[in-house]
């Protein structure tokens, strides 16, 4: 019975009838997502394909709508940036940040090194603005020989992760005529994994108001397993946070970056907290975003074990790694499902799943955001949208209606494929098949939005950009 749940749930198939057992004893969730129940079944169609690097397909990991030069861009984490034109028909090469002329030195070995991030300023295209033509890289770099400015408290020495400003002369360009990139901070890494996560700028924010310009950057706990250094409660680590800087300031201890004096932490009392901290208790945060409707800011971080979540962030809040891993106490021997949501100073997930939730075996982990208030695929329109890493599931939760915790509100979206209800990844297998190459065993699924109320869904699976259509 349980082969078989997973099986047809994987495909799409499954119905309510077909029961599924609890995982572990320890599970807090041990009545697994529903497979059929509440479904909305959405349709795609394939806008736009980047290139393959030595046969292996583009690990795509953010894309951008640059509505002033009226491009989308995208990263593949091995290095490249391309455009792509608002019809998807022209993909261009804008830039190679792992080209030996920038000296960057990308090392993307692993699905969780490279080019962890991009950011595009919003006064990018335009003149006479400080922003103009700047865009920013988030990456992680074989150099270790400079100083870095924050450092772990243990663990060995693998690699850097450095941000990067580059200025473009003329942003609109078909490739970067820029010249080579100026860093702002540096992280010693302690481990291969839990490195950088997704930057950004606030969409919402406007000229002049204290938010503008301001880029946020999130920043894994440092890597092993459980936050063995203890980085992600500790305010003088820079490791486990979410960062808010000013890129163009110079107030910073590094004089490279400035530090906004509206940072909850810059006037703590301790000279050890770090200013540059937003929020705290990370553990590999993946992506974030803005509701535009109200302003809430929302983050996708994957859990150690058991617990994946869909939080809600405020200035300064905790999220309580690695004390608590969601709603859970976190301990040497996993969760403890003895009193949850016990501590007031926690920010708790409004959204939470098994990590080995039947659905999503054989392992999961949440990533992609996007709080959807456009109106061009109706039947998404006021939801909280997040996908499932490797399974490819894409997951929502009513925007308005916003659950405390746990998983009863997730809901799946399934993909119409002929009149068959697919995941992502069953698609790029599919798209596989064509390609002659072997079946991909994990989507890599990654949600973006587009101009004029589109979404897109990335993957590093076939290299092929998607719309998502009403049906």
């Amino acid at each position: 019975m349980y082969r078989r749940a997973t099986v047809l749930a994987l495909l799409g198939l499954a119905t309510s009838a077909v029961a599924a057992p609890a995982q572990t004893p320890q599970d807090p969730f041990p009545t697994p997502l529903p497979v059929s129940d509440g479904v909305i079944r959405v349709g795609v169609s394939e806008f736009a394909t980047l290139p393959d690097i030595a046969g292996v397909a583009a690990r795509m990991m953010r894309l951008l709508d640059e509505p002033g030069t009226r491009r989308l861009f995208v990263n593949d984490q091995r290095g490249p940036i391309y455009s792509v034109s608002y019809d998807g028909r022209t993909v261009t090469l804008f830039v190679d940040v792992s080209d030996s002329t920038w000296k960057v030195g990308v090392h993307s070995q692993g699905r969780e090194r490279g080019v962890q991030g991009v950011a595009f300023h919003p006064q990018y295209a335009q003149r006479n603005t400080p922003g103009f033509g700047k865009f920013y890289t988030w990456s992680d770099v074989r150099d270790t020989t400079p100083a870095p400015d924050f450092t772990p408290s243990g663990g060995g020495h693998t690699h850097h992760t450095v941000l990067h400003e580059w200025t473009a002369r003329t942003p609109g360009a078909a490739t970067y005529d820029g010249g080579a990139p100026r860093e702002l901070m540096r992280f010693k890494q302690p481990y291969a994994n839990h490195n950088g996560g997704m930057i950004g700028f606030n969409p919402l924010a406007r000229s002049g108001t204290a938010d503008f310009g301001l880029l946020y950057v999130g920043i894994g706990d440092g890597g092993s397993g459980g936050d063995p250094n203890g980085h992600s409660q500790n305010l003088a680590s820079g490791f486990g946070k979410l960062f808010r800087i000013d890129p163009m300031g110079r107030n910073s201890a590094n004089g490279k970056y400035g530090v906004p004096a509206s940072n909850p932490f810059v006037n703590d009392g301790n000279p050890a907290t770090l200013g540059e901290i937003f929020a705290y208790g990370l553990r590999n945060p993946q992506h974030f975003a803005w509701d535009r409707k109200n302003g809430r800011m929302f983050l996708t971080d994957i859990g150690q074990n058991t617990v994946e979540e869909l939080d809600t962030l405020s200035v300064g809040a905790n999220l309580g790694w690695n004390t608590w891993e969601g709603s859970f106490r976190f301990g040497a021997q996993g969760v403890s499902l003895e009193n949850p949501r016990s501590d007031p100073k926690m920010t708790y997930p409004i959204a939470e799943y098994a990590q080995r939730d039947s659905l999503l075996l054989p392992n999961s982990a949440a990533t992609g955001l996007l709080i959807y208030r456009d109106t061009l695929i109706p039947q998404l329109t006021n939801l909280v949208l997040w996908s499932d890493l490797p399974s490819g599931e894409l997951l929502q939760v009513s925007a308005d209606r916003l659950p405390n915790g746990g998983q009863d509100a997730i809901r799946r979206i399934l993909i119409n494929d002929g009149g068959v209800s697919k995941t992502l990844l069953q698609l790029i297998r599919d798209k596989n098949a064509t390609q002659g190459k072997n079946p991909a065993t994990r989507a890599d699924l990654r949600i973006a939005s587009g101009p004029n109320g589109q979404i897109l869904l990335l993957n590093k699976g076939d290299g092929v950009i998607r719309l998502v259509t009403r049906d």
